[in-house]
């Protein structure tokens, strides 16, 4: 299998695999047919039609090859029809929400770079095409978005993204040191889960409510 070959697949496994993640969201909140499709397809083209933007690729490959649309679509519609199966398979959700971070974080970040956006760039082009499509399914479907609570899931996609940038100026970017970066995403988003990492938070003091008396 060719680079270019895995990265289709890579891609489109993580399109389905975002597609069911908002599709299953959308569901849990009573949406209709047309939302849970809707939901399903932002949560899995936002993040790649930010990334085709920001490095000019026009039109985003969303809208330019009709398998990332078609994977979305059925993906979503399954989802539907199939939600009360999946509605007890929350951890699973969870997984495969972990492993569409982790391959939209490596293909987000080698895109960028075969366009000749400079590391920092694309590290960061990276890490918003893997939160991007979580972060449109979340206000869709008025929930606080998961990277702006105190879970580890941007830090994770940032890890992978600056990990891919490291092994491309090393010209180490073949499969299996990529799949090796995947795998890295993957891993730290679900021990996070599990031992309940967190981002640090502002602690907030509580006002003061004394009155000084008057002075003399």
């Amino acid at each position: 299998m060719t680079t270019s070959t895995a990265l289709l697949v890579a891609d489109l496994t993580g399109v389905a695999v975002f597609a069911a993640s908002g599709a299953s969201a959308a569901v849990a909140k009573r949406l209709d047919l047309f939302g849970v499709v809707f939901v399903g397809f932002v949560a899995a083209l936002g993040g790649g039609i930010f990334r085709d933007l920001a490095i000019d690729e026009v039109p985003p490959l969303a809208f330019a090859d009709w398998r990332y649309a078609t994977t979305a679509g059925v993906t979503a519609v399954a989802v539907f029809w199939l939600h009360p199966q999946l509605a007890r398979l929350r951890t699973t959700v969870l997984v495969l929400d972990a492993a569409g971070l982790a391959l939209f974080t490596v293909t987000g970040t080698l895109k960028a770079l075969d366009a000749q956006v400079p590391a920092v760039g694309a590290c960061v082009i990276g890490m918003l095409t893997a939160i991007g499509g979580g972060l449109g399914r979340d206000l869709l479907t008025a929930e606080i978005p998961v990277v702006l609570r105190r879970e580890i899931y941007a830090v994770a996609a940032l890890v992978g993204a600056i990990a891919v940038a490291l092994l491309d100026s090393l010209r180490q970017a073949d499969t299996a040191w990529l799949t090796a970066a995947a795998v890295l995403v993957f891993v730290l988003r679900l021990v996070a889960l599990r031992r309940r990492w967190s981002a640090p938070v502002a602690t907030l003091r509580p006002p003061k409510t004394g009155v000084r008396g008057p002075r003399g």
